[in-house]
């Protein structure tokens, strides 16, 4: 090394005269503003060394996010995923509205991916989209590398990004380091027609897994999840079908299992198999699994349990290999001894049997739900598929439930929980949008407001206590003794706090709200006029728009 060098780490770099470690040319590139220095690069030469770029092809683009749901949609089908669209219709079906508020779908199936051991995960999408996906899923806790696969408009439409993509994949595709690698297209690849499923399914012994993720045809990040579990079971069915599979990493259950479906806290498996246990069953993996070949044990059942009830395209696949889905879960008194009873018929399990299991965990739950009482009016709304299951739960302790909103649809395995919530009066929304969970915000005046992070933020606006749901609500045990007891003490903080809200809100009596919030030496004057005048001319330039593509 001369004494001009300098060594980093394992790699040497180059370092100036001055001794500054140089690592690439970046810091030599000119600038439009730049004068011209000794030793600079001209600009001419960067200019002969770029690619050059397709113009024409450059000229087809119009796929981007700019280009709205309805556009993208069509330009999919245009480009052979009509097919994949239709599929994602019937499996996740829009309510009465289009589609409710949610984070981008795709972070439900980029989360399972992340949660599975020896699973590579990459990104096909918008560099903004992979940005905002990647910072959520660290957000959560994941501690693994998200691959993404950049691209402009030329690679886009002349097919050389789906090149790119195989490229990538036979790059990761080392069996000491994965066991499978999941490629996901995001919106604009989705309407581009990036054909996955053209990739291999098996490079060197690692499998591939490619699904489409579109926001315009995946209404939400719990549904994404199932679009990825849906396919990795389908997978893993097919290689069972072929021939012998990989064994748990326990060994297999001496027990017929019940495979139970939806994510759940950690606690929920381990009391869910201690109520199956009087029955002579055992808990089976959870669906989306942490790992391949936790998926042959799934689907290796007596049944499924389908704890979250919109996992259609896994439902799908369980049905195929010949299971039975047994709808609701064992949340509370009245929803553990029905649960119990369906589970019971499905495996051939005697009715005797069933009841003495029953005689014995029934009284335990009620026991703590009366020890933990809820008093107040409630409504609540959430994403995550489990907001009928907590609603039943609350109203077993005591709680007043008007209204139960979910950006979920409805699905033949969730009619146990709405026939029963319905008998108590409950007004159940499926594919819930925000107006609706604030307009029942409106209507029944609730204590405590659970919900959405906008719905929380309207009602502490108005001084009624309110709990994310995600965060403070679904992240609890829910079911069996362990669940029945498991709300109140959060629940009853936040109902205790309302006498907090009216401090500060007469506190900051006289400050305003909206456009007039804060102390002014002159209130501001709305001017709904400008407002208006603005909408006009956003009409206009749509308008215009629409009669530009019509040419």
């Amino acid at each position: 090394m001369s004494a001009n060098e300098t060594k980093i780490g394992p790699d040497s770099q180059p370092a100036t005269p001055a001794g500054e470690v140089v690592y690439d040319a970046t810091a030599s590139v000119p600038m439009a503003n730049d004068g011209v220095e000794p030793g600079s690069v001209p600009i001419s030469a960067f200019a002969a060394a770029a690619p050059k770029i397709n113009v024409a092809a450059t000229k087809s683009d119009g796929l981007g996010c700019h280009a709205g749901k309805d556009e993208m949609r069509k330009a999919a089908e245009a480009a052979g995923k009509g097919e994949t669209l239709a599929r994602y219709a019937a499996d996740y079906p829009l309510g009465p509205h289009d589609q409710p508020q949610s984070m981008c779908p795709a972070f439900g199936s980029l989360r399972v991916g992340l949660r599975m051991r020896r699973t590579a995960t990459v990104l096909s999408g918008s560099a903004c989209c992979v940005y905002g996906l990647t910072f959520t899923s660290h957000f959560y806790g994941a501690r693994r590398t998200v691959g993404y696969v950049p691209f402009n408009s030329e690679t886009l439409v002349t097919g050389k990004l789906f090149e790119d993509i195989r490229e990538a994949v036979f790059k990761l595709a080392d069996p000491a380091n994965y066991d499978t690698i999941v490629v996901t297209n995001l919106c604009v690849p989705t309407a581009s027609g990036v054909p996955l499923r053209l990739l291999p399914k098996e490079i060197n012994g690692v499998r591939i897994i490619g699904i489409d993720v579109p926001g315009f045809g995946i209404p939400t990040h719990a549904e994404a999840k199932d679009v990825l579990a849906g396919a990795m079971l389908k997978y893993a069915r097919t290689e069972a079908e072929h021939g012998p599979v990989r064994a748990p990493r326990g060994g297999r259950s001496a027990k017929p299992t019940v495979t139970l479906v939806g994510e759940m806290f950690p606690a929920d498996p381990v009391g869910i198999g201690m109520m199956l246990e009087p029955l002579g069953l055992a808990a089976g993996p959870v669906v989306p699994t942490r790992e391949w070949r936790e998926l042959y044990s799934a689907l290796d059942c007596a049944a499924v349990a389908a704890i979250h009830p919109f996992y259609t395209a896994s439902f799908r696949e369980f049905e195929a290999a010949g299971r039975t889905i047994v709808g609701s879960a064992p949340v509370g008194h009245d929803g553990t001894a029905a649960w119990l009873d369906t589970i019971g018929a499905a495996c051939n399990v005697p009715a005797s049997r069933v009841d003495a299991a029953k005689a014995r965990l029934l009284p335990m739950i009620r026991a703590a739900l009366a020890r933990t009482p809820i008093k107040g009016r409630i409504t609540l709304s959430g994403y995550e598929g489990s907001e009928l299951l907590v609603a039943r739960l609350l109203i077993e302790s005591g709680a007043d439930v008007r209204y139960v909103g979910t950006a979920c649809p409805r699905t033949r395995w969730s009619d146990p929980d709405r026939d029963w919530l319905e008998a108590k009066g409950v007004h159940v929304t499926y594919r819930a949008s925000l107006e609706q969970d604030l307009a029942a915000f409106e209507e029944f005046k609730p204590d405590l407001a659970i919900g959405t992070t906008p719905v929380v933020q309207k009602a502490k606006e108005r001084s009624v206590p309110a709990l994310y749901f995600t965060n403070l609500i679904s992240a609890r045990p829910l079911f069996g003794v362990a669940g029945a007891g498991s709300l109140a003490q959060v629940v009853n903080a936040a109902l205790g706090n309302k006498a907090r809200f009216d401090e500060m809100s007469a506190f900051f009596e006289g400050v305003g709200t909206g456009h007039t919030a804060g102390v002014w030496q002159e209130q501001p004057v709305d001017r709904p006029d400008f407002r208006e005048a603005y909408k006009r001319q956003m009409a206009k330039q749509a308008k215009a728009r629409k009669s530009e593509e019509m040419v």
